[in-house]
Protein backbone atom coordinates (compact mmCIF):
# COMPACT_ATOMS: atom_id res chain seq x y z
CA UNK A 1 0.00 0.00 0.00
CA UNK A 2 1.35 3.42 -0.98
CA UNK A 3 2.39 6.18 1.36
CA UNK A 4 0.12 9.07 0.38
CA UNK A 5 1.89 12.38 1.02
CA UNK A 6 0.53 15.86 0.31
CA UNK A 7 3.16 18.51 -0.44
CA UNK A 8 1.95 21.89 0.69
CA UNK A 9 3.22 25.15 2.14
CA UNK A 10 0.45 27.72 2.25
CA UNK A 11 2.27 30.51 0.45
CA UNK A 12 2.61 30.39 -3.32
CA UNK A 13 6.08 30.48 -4.84
CA UNK A 14 7.92 28.40 -2.23
CA UNK A 15 8.61 25.61 -4.72
CA UNK A 16 6.01 22.99 -3.81
CA UNK A 17 5.66 21.68 -7.35
CA UNK A 18 9.43 21.53 -7.94
CA UNK A 19 9.90 19.68 -4.65
CA UNK A 20 7.11 17.24 -5.56
CA UNK A 21 8.65 16.56 -8.98
CA UNK A 22 12.28 16.23 -7.90
CA UNK A 23 11.46 14.16 -4.81
CA UNK A 24 9.48 11.83 -7.06
CA UNK A 25 12.48 11.49 -9.38
CA UNK A 26 14.81 10.78 -6.45
CA UNK A 27 12.47 8.11 -5.06
CA UNK A 28 12.01 6.51 -8.48
CA UNK A 29 15.79 6.43 -8.92
CA UNK A 30 15.78 4.30 -5.76
CA UNK A 31 13.50 1.88 -7.64
CA UNK A 32 10.37 3.00 -5.81
CA UNK A 33 7.08 3.10 -7.69
CA UNK A 34 5.94 6.71 -7.56
CA UNK A 35 2.78 8.51 -8.72
CA UNK A 36 2.77 12.31 -8.88
CA UNK A 37 -0.78 13.73 -8.70
CA UNK A 38 -1.56 17.35 -9.55
CA UNK A 39 -4.51 18.48 -7.41
CA UNK A 40 -4.25 22.16 -8.31
CA UNK A 41 -7.41 22.56 -10.39
CA UNK A 42 -6.82 26.24 -11.10
CA UNK A 43 -3.11 26.84 -11.72
CA UNK A 44 -1.86 23.35 -12.46
CA UNK A 45 1.67 23.03 -13.86
CA UNK A 46 3.14 19.76 -12.60
CA UNK A 47 3.07 18.42 -16.16
CA UNK A 48 5.04 21.48 -17.32
CA UNK A 49 7.65 21.06 -14.58
CA UNK A 50 7.97 17.38 -15.52
CA UNK A 51 8.10 18.37 -19.22
CA UNK A 52 5.26 16.04 -20.25
CA UNK A 53 2.63 18.67 -21.10
CA UNK A 54 2.59 17.65 -24.78
CA UNK A 55 1.81 14.04 -23.82
CA UNK A 56 -1.41 14.74 -21.90
CA UNK A 57 -4.42 12.93 -23.38
CA UNK A 58 -6.55 12.27 -20.28
CA UNK A 59 -6.39 13.91 -16.86
CA UNK A 60 -7.64 13.47 -13.31
CA UNK A 61 -11.10 14.85 -14.10
CA UNK A 62 -11.48 12.34 -16.93
CA UNK A 63 -10.74 9.57 -14.44
CA UNK A 64 -13.18 10.96 -11.85
CA UNK A 65 -15.93 11.26 -14.46
CA UNK A 66 -15.24 7.74 -15.82
CA UNK A 67 -14.18 8.82 -19.30
CA UNK A 68 -11.03 6.73 -18.98
CA UNK A 69 -9.32 4.22 -16.73
CA UNK A 70 -6.76 5.58 -14.25
CA UNK A 71 -3.91 3.91 -16.14
CA UNK A 72 -4.91 5.81 -19.30
CA UNK A 73 -4.27 9.12 -17.52
CA UNK A 74 -0.76 8.12 -16.42
CA UNK A 75 2.20 9.66 -18.19
CA UNK A 76 5.27 7.54 -17.58
CA UNK A 77 8.58 9.36 -17.20
CA UNK A 78 11.05 8.60 -19.98
CA UNK A 79 14.08 8.47 -17.70
CA UNK A 80 12.50 6.76 -14.68
CA UNK A 81 10.08 3.99 -15.73
CA UNK A 82 8.72 3.57 -12.18
CA UNK A 83 7.61 7.23 -12.09
CA UNK A 84 4.18 8.30 -13.37
CA UNK A 85 2.40 11.66 -13.54
CA UNK A 86 -1.37 12.16 -13.36
CA UNK A 87 -2.09 15.70 -14.60
CA UNK A 88 -4.87 17.97 -13.45
CA UNK A 89 -7.64 19.36 -15.66
CA UNK A 90 -6.33 21.56 -18.51
CA UNK A 91 -9.55 22.87 -19.98
CA UNK A 92 -11.37 24.56 -17.12
CA UNK A 93 -11.66 24.69 -13.37
CA UNK A 94 -13.91 21.76 -12.52
CA UNK A 95 -15.71 20.83 -9.33
CA UNK A 96 -14.10 17.67 -8.00
CA UNK A 97 -14.70 16.55 -4.43
CA UNK A 98 -12.25 15.04 -1.99
CA UNK A 99 -14.30 11.86 -1.86
CA UNK A 100 -14.07 11.43 -5.63
CA UNK A 101 -10.29 11.79 -5.57
CA UNK A 102 -9.96 9.50 -2.56
CA UNK A 103 -11.79 6.81 -4.52
CA UNK A 104 -9.33 7.23 -7.39
CA UNK A 105 -6.35 7.02 -5.02
CA UNK A 106 -7.76 3.93 -3.32
CA UNK A 107 -7.89 2.19 -6.71
CA UNK A 108 -4.26 3.02 -7.35
CA UNK A 109 -2.42 2.76 -4.04
CA UNK A 110 -1.63 -0.95 -4.31
CA UNK A 111 0.27 -0.26 -7.54
CA UNK A 112 2.64 2.32 -6.04
CA UNK A 113 4.98 2.78 -3.11
CA UNK A 114 4.41 6.55 -2.97
CA UNK A 115 1.64 8.87 -4.09
CA UNK A 116 2.92 12.45 -3.94
CA UNK A 117 0.11 15.01 -4.09
CA UNK A 118 0.93 18.50 -5.37
CA UNK A 119 -1.28 20.84 -3.32
CA UNK A 120 -2.54 24.26 -4.47
CA UNK A 121 -1.42 27.37 -2.60
CA UNK A 122 -3.48 28.67 0.31
CA UNK A 123 -5.54 26.90 2.93
CA UNK A 124 -8.96 27.04 1.28
CA UNK A 125 -11.07 24.34 -0.36
CA UNK A 126 -8.35 23.12 -2.74
CA UNK A 127 -5.96 22.65 0.17
CA UNK A 128 -8.54 20.71 2.19
CA UNK A 129 -9.39 18.52 -0.79
CA UNK A 130 -5.72 17.60 -1.28
CA UNK A 131 -5.09 16.99 2.44
CA UNK A 132 -8.13 14.73 2.70
CA UNK A 133 -6.49 12.33 0.24
CA UNK A 134 -3.22 12.03 2.19
CA UNK A 135 -1.91 10.22 5.25
CA UNK A 136 1.15 12.46 5.68
CA UNK A 137 2.11 16.05 4.87
CA UNK A 138 5.33 17.76 3.83
CA UNK A 139 5.26 21.51 4.39
CA UNK A 140 7.65 23.39 2.09
CA UNK A 141 8.95 26.70 3.41
CA UNK A 142 11.65 29.18 2.40
CA UNK A 143 13.87 30.95 4.98
CA UNK A 144 11.88 34.19 4.87
CA UNK A 145 9.62 35.44 7.64
CA UNK A 146 6.58 35.80 5.37
CA UNK A 147 6.95 32.20 4.19
CA UNK A 148 7.51 30.93 7.75
CA UNK A 149 4.37 32.73 8.93
CA UNK A 150 2.25 31.19 6.17
CA UNK A 151 3.80 27.78 6.77
CA UNK A 152 2.96 28.09 10.46
CA UNK A 153 -0.70 28.70 9.57
CA UNK A 154 -0.62 25.66 7.31
CA UNK A 155 0.92 23.53 10.05
CA UNK A 156 -1.85 24.69 12.37
CA UNK A 157 -4.43 23.36 9.90
CA UNK A 158 -2.67 19.98 9.68
CA UNK A 159 -1.48 19.14 13.20
CA UNK A 160 -3.75 16.62 14.86
CA UNK A 161 -5.00 15.21 11.57
CA UNK A 162 -1.90 13.77 9.87
CA UNK A 163 1.86 13.69 10.62
CA UNK A 164 3.69 16.81 9.42
CA UNK A 165 7.31 17.20 8.26
CA UNK A 166 9.09 20.35 7.11
CA UNK A 167 11.41 20.93 4.16
CA UNK A 168 13.32 24.22 3.97
CA UNK A 169 13.73 25.13 0.31
CA UNK A 170 15.81 27.71 -1.56
CA UNK A 171 18.46 28.17 1.10
CA UNK A 172 21.31 30.47 0.08
CA UNK A 173 24.33 29.42 2.08
CA UNK A 174 26.15 32.70 1.40
CA UNK A 175 23.31 34.75 2.93
CA UNK A 176 22.95 32.43 5.92
CA UNK A 177 26.71 32.61 6.58
CA UNK A 178 26.61 36.42 6.51
CA UNK A 179 23.55 36.57 8.79
CA UNK A 180 21.27 37.98 6.09
CA UNK A 181 18.96 34.97 5.93
CA UNK A 182 17.32 32.82 8.57
CA UNK A 183 19.22 29.60 9.27
CA UNK A 184 17.43 26.33 8.65
CA UNK A 185 17.60 25.55 12.36
CA UNK A 186 15.78 28.80 13.15
CA UNK A 187 13.08 27.86 10.64
CA UNK A 188 12.69 24.35 12.08
CA UNK A 189 12.55 25.80 15.60
CA UNK A 190 9.89 28.37 14.67
CA UNK A 191 7.64 25.75 13.09
CA UNK A 192 8.22 23.10 15.74
CA UNK A 193 7.67 20.09 13.48
CA UNK A 194 9.73 17.16 12.27
CA UNK A 195 12.68 18.36 10.15
CA UNK A 196 12.77 16.33 6.94
CA UNK A 197 15.34 18.08 4.78
CA UNK A 198 17.05 21.16 3.37
CA UNK A 199 17.33 22.18 -0.29
CA UNK A 200 19.70 24.85 -1.63
CA UNK A 201 18.79 27.68 -3.96
CA UNK A 202 19.63 26.88 -7.57
CA UNK A 203 19.37 28.40 -11.03
CA UNK A 204 18.83 24.93 -12.48
CA UNK A 205 15.06 24.36 -12.77
CA UNK A 206 15.25 21.11 -14.73
CA UNK A 207 13.98 17.95 -13.07
CA UNK A 208 16.61 15.30 -13.70
CA UNK A 209 19.52 13.48 -12.12
CA UNK A 210 21.96 16.10 -13.44
CA UNK A 211 20.25 18.90 -11.54
CA UNK A 212 22.83 20.51 -9.26
CA UNK A 213 20.37 20.10 -6.36
CA UNK A 214 19.97 16.35 -6.93
CA UNK A 215 22.29 15.32 -4.02
CA UNK A 216 20.03 17.30 -1.67
CA UNK A 217 16.92 15.64 -3.10
CA UNK A 218 18.55 12.22 -2.83
CA UNK A 219 19.24 12.96 0.85
CA UNK A 220 15.63 14.11 1.26
CA UNK A 221 14.37 10.86 -0.29
CA UNK A 222 16.63 8.86 2.03
CA UNK A 223 15.28 10.74 5.05
CA UNK A 224 11.72 10.05 3.92
CA UNK A 225 12.44 6.35 3.57
CA UNK A 226 14.48 5.81 6.73
CA UNK A 227 13.02 8.36 9.14
CA UNK A 228 16.43 10.00 9.59
CA UNK A 229 17.10 13.72 9.43
CA UNK A 230 20.37 14.21 7.62
CA UNK A 231 20.69 17.91 6.78
CA UNK A 232 22.22 18.98 3.48
CA UNK A 233 24.95 21.51 4.31
CA UNK A 234 24.44 24.72 2.33
CA UNK A 235 26.50 26.97 4.62
CA UNK A 236 29.96 25.50 5.34
CA UNK A 237 31.36 26.30 1.86
CA UNK A 238 30.73 29.99 2.62
CA UNK A 239 32.51 30.09 5.98
CA UNK A 240 36.12 31.02 6.69
CA UNK A 241 38.54 32.93 4.48
CA UNK A 242 37.73 31.04 1.30
CA UNK A 243 34.05 31.17 2.20
CA UNK A 244 34.12 34.97 2.32
CA UNK A 245 35.72 34.96 -1.12
CA UNK A 246 32.96 32.66 -2.42
CA UNK A 247 30.31 34.97 -0.92
CA UNK A 248 31.78 37.93 -2.80
CA UNK A 249 31.80 35.94 -6.02
CA UNK A 250 28.19 34.90 -5.42
CA UNK A 251 27.07 38.50 -4.91
CA UNK A 252 28.81 39.62 -8.09
CA UNK A 253 27.52 36.76 -10.21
Amino acid sequence: MARKIVITGGKGGVGKTAVCANLGIALAHRSRRVLLMDLDMGLNNLDVVMRVEDKVVFDLVDVVENRCRPSQAFIRDDAEPTLCVMPSCHLAKRQVTAEQIKRVVSRLEDNFDYVLIDCPAGIDGGFRRAVACADEAIVVVTPHLSSVRDADKTVGELVGDIPVSVVVNRVRGDLVASGEMLSVFEVFSLLGQNALGVLPESDDVNCNLRNDRYPAFDMLAANLETGKCDIFDCVTPYKGVFGRFRRKLKRNA
